[in-house]
C-alpha cells in the first residue's frame, strides 16, 4: 500500500538535516546551558546559535526570542503574561457621585472600589483552542473577552475590531493563519490600529511560519507564537517573539532562564532542532511555497472536477498555500477519514488538538456552514515532500469513496 500523508498541519516529519543537528546534544554535548564550565558553555553556544536562527527567520532581534515547550505554551505565555500582569492596573479612577460626601471617612475605600481596570481582551471566534480555551478561563477569572465574528470566508471585520476597543483593552490576539481553513487575517492592519491605541498585539503564527513570509517588523506585532514540529523540527519545543521592552508575567518560576520569562533547564536538542528547521525554512521558503501551492491547487481542481457536490470552504480568502478545507455533503467526515485511511491516506477533520471532540468545528460554525456541510468537511494539508503522484492517488481515492457513497 502506498501511504500518503496530507495532514501536515497536525505535524511534520523531522527533516534529516534537523535530526543530524540534534543528535550530538543527546549524548556527547549534554551540558546544562546554565553551567559555567565548558560543557555548559558548549550547550549555551548551541542555544544562542538557535536563537539567532529563529530571529533571522522572523526578522526579530536575538534577545526578543523566548524558547518554550510548544506553540500552546507560547500562546499561553503571551496572552496570560500580558493579561495577568495588567489586570490590577487602573485605567482611571471614576469621579465620586455628588451623593457621597468628600469628607466621608470611607472616601478612600469607595474610590478604590470604583477604579476601572484594564481587563479587556479582543480575540476572534476562530482561534486555536490554546487561545480560545485560555480566553474562556480568563473570563472565569474576571476578564472581559470579545470574540470577533468572521464572514463566510473566515475573515474578521476590521471595523468590528475597531468598534470593540475600549479604554480597558489590554491585548488583541488574532491568529495569522487558521489551522483548519488556512485563512490569513490582516494582522498588519490590526497591529496598526492597536499601536495607535497603545495596545499590545499578539498573533498565533503556528500555521503560518514556513508557509508564508513572516516578519514581525512588517506585521507590527508585539508577540508572535510558533512551534517546531510544524516546520519539520522536533515536537516539544516552540518559540515566542516578545518585542523588546514588553513585560510579561511568567507562567513558570525557578531559575530565571529565557530572560526570566520561562524558567526551567532548556531543551537543548529540541532548541537546536528548532533553530536548524528555521534556517532551512528561511533558505527554501519561496521554493516550498511554490510547491505547496501547486500541490494544493492540483488537489482542489481534481476533486472539484470529479465530485460536483464538493465545496472548498473559505476559497475566496487569502490562504496559506498548503491548506484546503472541503465539504462533501452527504458524506460524514469521520467515514471519509476512515475509508481514506484504508487507502493509506492520512487527512483530518480539523485541528489535531480537537480530534477527540465530536462537536462541530467552531471555525466552520462561525463561517456559517450548514449542518450538512459542517459534518462532511475535512482538511487536506500538503507539505514540502508532497508529490504530483501522491495528489493524483488521493484524488482517485476520494472520488471513489464519495461517488460510491452517493450511489
Amino acid at each position: 500500500m502506498n501511504k500518503v500523508f496530507l495532514d501536515y498541519n497536525s505535524t511534520t516529519p523531522v527533516s534529516k538535516e534537523v535530526l543530524e543537528a540534534m543528535l550530538p546534544y543527546f549524548s556527547e554535548k549534554f551540558g546544562n546551558p546554565s553551567s559555567l564550565h565548558s560543557f555548559g558553555q558548549e550547550a549555551l553556544h548551541a542555544v544562542d546559535k538557535a536563537r539567532l536562527q529563529v530571529a533571522k527567520l522572523l526578522g526579530a532581534k536575538v534577545d526578543e526570542i523566548i524558547f518554550t515547550g510548544s506553540g500552546t505554551e507560547s500562546n499561553n505565555l503571551a496572552i496570560s503574561g500580558i493579561a495577568r500582569l495588567n489586570m490590577y492596573k487602573p485605567v482611571h479612577p471614576l469621579k465620586l457621585p455628588p451623593s457621597i460626601s468628600p469628607n466621608s471617612e470611607n472616601d478612600s475605600s469607595r474610590s478604590k472600589d470604583m477604579l476601572v481596570y484594564k481587563n479587556h481582551i479582543i480575540t476572534s471566534s476562530v482561534e486555536h483552542s490554546s487561545v480560545y480555551d485560555l480566553c474562556k478561563q480568563l473570563e472565569e477569572e474576571g476578564f472581559d473577552v470579545t470574540y470577533l465574528p468572521v464572514d463566510k470566508h473566515g475573515r474578521i471585520s476590521i471595523k468590528d475590531l475597531e468598534d470593540s476597543i475600549t479604554d480597558k483593552t489590554v491585548l488583541i490576539s488574532v491568529t495569522l493563519a487558521n489551522n483548519e481553513t488556512g485563512t490569513i487575517q490582516n494582522i498588519k492592519e490590526i497591529s496598526r490600529i492597536a499601536t495607535e491605541k497603545y495596545i499590545p498585539t499578539h498573533t498565533d503564527a503556528v500555521q503560518a511560519v514556513g508557509k508564508m513570509p513572516v516578519s514581525v517588523e512588517e506585521l507590527g506585532v508585539d508577540l508572535l507564537s510558533f512551534s517546531g514540529h510544524k516546520i519539520y523540527g522536533p515536537k516539544g519545543v516552540g518559540a515566542l517573539f516578545v518585542a523588546r521592552g514588553l513585560n510579561l508575567l511568567p507562567l513558570l518560576y525557578g531559575g530565571g532562564q529565557e530572560n526570566r520569562k520561562r524558567s526551567g533547564t532548556e531543551n537543548v536538542p529540541g532548541i537546536v532542532g528548532l533553530g536548524k528547521a528555521c534556517e532551512i525554512a528561511e533558505n527554501n521558503l519561496d521554493k516550498n511555497i511554490e510547491n505547496m501551492r501547486s500541490m494544493r491547487d492540483r488537489l482542489e481542481r481534481g476533486i472539484l472536477s470529479n465530485i460536483s457536490f464538493a465545496k472548498v470552504n473559505g476559497v475566496s480568502a487569502e490562504r496559506v498555500p498548503n491548506t484546503t478545507n472541503i465539504s462533501f455533503p452527504g458524506m460524514e467526515s469521520d467515514t471519509l477519514l476512515i475509508r481514506l485511511d484504508f487507502e493509506g491516506i492520512a487527512i483530518s477533520a480539523g485541528s489535531a488538538c480537537g480530534a477527540a471532540s465530536k462537536s462541530a468545528s467552531r471555525t466552520l460554525t462561525a463561517m456559517g456552514l450548514s449542518s450538512k456541510e459542517l459534518y462532511s468537511s475535512v482538511r487536506f494539508s500538503v507539505g514540502k515532500y508532497t508529490t504530483n503522484e501522491e495528489i493524483d492517488h488521493v484524488i482517485k481515492a476520494v472520488t471513489k469513496v464519495c461517488l460510491k457513497r452517493k450511489r
